[in-house]
């Protein structure tokens, strides 16, 4: 690599850091070493453009670009969840719109998509997050720049609610066909359609509400999705309303086992916002809701990576996995492995994502 594609990748580096006036600075000293500008002896004066400043605007406009991030001088600034989240390929925001409603979302598109058919990961943020934001902090799309798949990040309105939660709890948003699922169902289904993507490896995974509804997609859409992550969330059905919702965090609530999705559950054992007693209900639900003629006995190993955690695997007959628990000791309600660049994450292991996505691997629909 020459010292210009050295200059590029550096200066791509810092605009990912939000650090564009380095970047700038950066690129007009290499061009001022490569000869590139008639001012690169002395200073211009200084109501005169430097003539670098068109060449330097423009690779910044290219750099900025592929990190889905506002050009500078546009009035904008990056959203520091999009600049953190870039990780080579490219960020789309789009919007999806259908009867039951209209939601932004983003769609990171890996380098490595050249148009093949790749499996698809919807993601669910939590409360209080947005698209950029989760994407940051759960570093999914560094897994997808390694795995070359698509990842679709849908955005609640804060409109439908002003927290940004998802309603997993709300009776109109638990139906198929109806209200969020619909809408979330809505956006798979239009990348799907848009994009080369293989419809026996489409999942879906969420955090905090974004878990619960994660659970409520695969309640409701069992034929759209593979199979399903939970993380920090809650079962189908554990709540109706607020108050059935608020009480559910602390107990689990009386879930409804409907789904035999194959299923990967993480949970901290020190989480005060969502009680960890979620987590038993969710692996209830789920092999309740599978053949359990077919089930053999569950494997259950301990480690310690950054915390440490007990994790069981429930297998079929045939050794697939049914369902996979991480409860993760002296953990709170954060994303496990999580960038410090995203909200509600923990940068101590073990790494939810990779887990997430080497799950997902094993299981097509």
């Amino acid at each position: 690599m020459d010292g210009s594609q050295d200059a590029m990748v550096e200066a791509l580096r810092l605009v990912r850091n939000g650090r564009l006036m380095d970047a700038t600075e950066l690129l007009q000293r290499r061009l001022t070493a490569t000869g590139d500008g008639s001012a690169a002896q002395r200073p211009p004066a200084a109501a005169t453009p430097s003539p670098l400043a068109g060449t330097t605007a423009r690779l910044l406009e290219r750099l900025t670009a592929k990190l889905g991030a506002p050009s500078p001088g546009s009035g904008q600034l990056a959203h520091p969840g999009n600049v953190a989240a870039a990780a080579g390929g490219e960020i789309r925001h789009l919007v999806h719109t259908e009867p039951a409603g209209s939601r932004a979302y983003d769609l990171y598109l890996p380098t490595g998509y050249v148009g093949e058919p790749v499996p698809l990961v919807v993601m669910l943020h939590g409360g209080k997050q947005d698209a950029g934001d989760f994407a940051a902090g759960t570093r999914m799309n560094d897994h997808a720049e390694r795995h070359t798949f698509l990842v679709a990040y849908p955005q609640q309105s804060s409109r439908a609610n002003a927290g940004r939660y998802w309603n997993w709890f709300a009776s109109a948003d638990q139906v198929r066909d109806r209200g969020e699922p619909a809408i979330i169902a809505g956006i798979t289904r239009q990348v799907s359609r848009e994009f080369a993507v293989d419809p026996s490896r489409v999942y879906v995974a969420g955090l905090s509400s974004g878990g619960a509804m994660a659970a409520v997609m695969a309640a409701t859409y069992p034929d759209l999705y593979a199979a399903v992550a939970v993380h920090s969330g809650i079962a189908y059905g554990a709540a109706h309303d607020l108050g059935s919702a608020l009480s559910a965090m602390r107990t689990g609530g009386r879930p409804t086992a409907t789904s035999a999705l194959p299923l990967i559950v993480f949970h901290g054992d020190r989480d005060s916002v969502v009680a960890s007693v979620n987590a038993g209900k969710l692996l209830a639900c789920q092999l309740a809701a599978a053949d359990t003629a077919n089930q053999s006995a569950p494997t259950v190993t301990t480690g310690h990576r950054g915390h440490r955690y007990r994790r069981v695997i429930h297998r079929g007959r045939q050794g697939r996995s049914i369902a996979e628990l991480w409860i993760v000791h002296g953990g709170g309600h954060a994303w496990y492995g999580g960038s410090p660049n995203g909200s509600f994450t923990d940068p101590a292991g073990p790494d939810a994502s990779a887990e997430i996505v080497r799950f997902f691997s094993e299981h097509r629909r």
